[in-house]
């Protein structure tokens, strides 16, 4: 059994932009080179005008700092011994560029990716995410969030969108499948 450890959520601003980018520059994709090139700004990119695969990392680093210093990039990091450990992306589905328009008529919040330094998979840094995700997006004036994790995958890489399992036991209800994907939603109403 993997030994508890003492995990800080913080949520994303301007004056963490340093410990974002040693988070993206040196832990987050350490055992998975092909995506290190991200720095999360996936589903921000405009993929109407560019294939995402012409991309450089510089280019996605430099829009990423410019989401941040705008204070337009939302998500929450966690940190232990001080230092990030991972990352959660959660916002406004209409802030990005991968999420098709809502049905409801509320707005509705979007889990789009977590990033967690390999030391640390399997010992709870996702789930205190997530829960730190519902919260801010729930104080935000969100009733619903949503999110599209892969079912039966136990591949890392494959559920930087979130283990199903993790929303599942969050209390979030699948609404939805396509492909791969399981839409799952959950009410944040306060």
């Amino acid at each position: 059994m993997t030994e508890p450890i003492e995990i800080t959520i913080a949520e994303m601003s301007p004056a963490r932009q340093a410990d974002y980018l040693a988070f993206f520059d040196l832990d987050a994709f350490a055992d998975n080179q092909r995506w290190a090139s991200c720095y999360c700004y996936f589903h921000f990119a405009p993929h109407d005008r560019q294939d995402w695969r012409d991309r450089t990392a510089e280019q996605n680093r430099s829009a990423i700092i410019d989401l941040i210093q705008r204070g337009e990039l939302r998500g929450y990091l966690a940190y232990a011994d001080g230092r990030p450990v991972g990352w959660c992306n959660a916002d406004l589905r209409t802030k990005y560029s991968t999420q098709e328009a809502a049905l409801q008529p509320q707005p509705v919040g979007a889990i789009v990716c977590f990033v967690v330094a390999k030391a640390y998979r399997g010992r709870g840094v996702a789930s205190r995410l997530l829960d730190a995700a519902c919260a801010g997006l729930a104080g935000q004036g969100m009733e619903v969030v949503e999110a599209h994790a892969r079912k039966d995958t136990e591949d890392e890489a494959a559920n930087h969108h979130g283990p199903l399992a993790m929303y599942l036991d969050s209390g979030f209800v699948p609404v939805g499948e396509n492909g791969p994907l399981v839409t799952v939603r959950k009410s944040v109403f306060r």
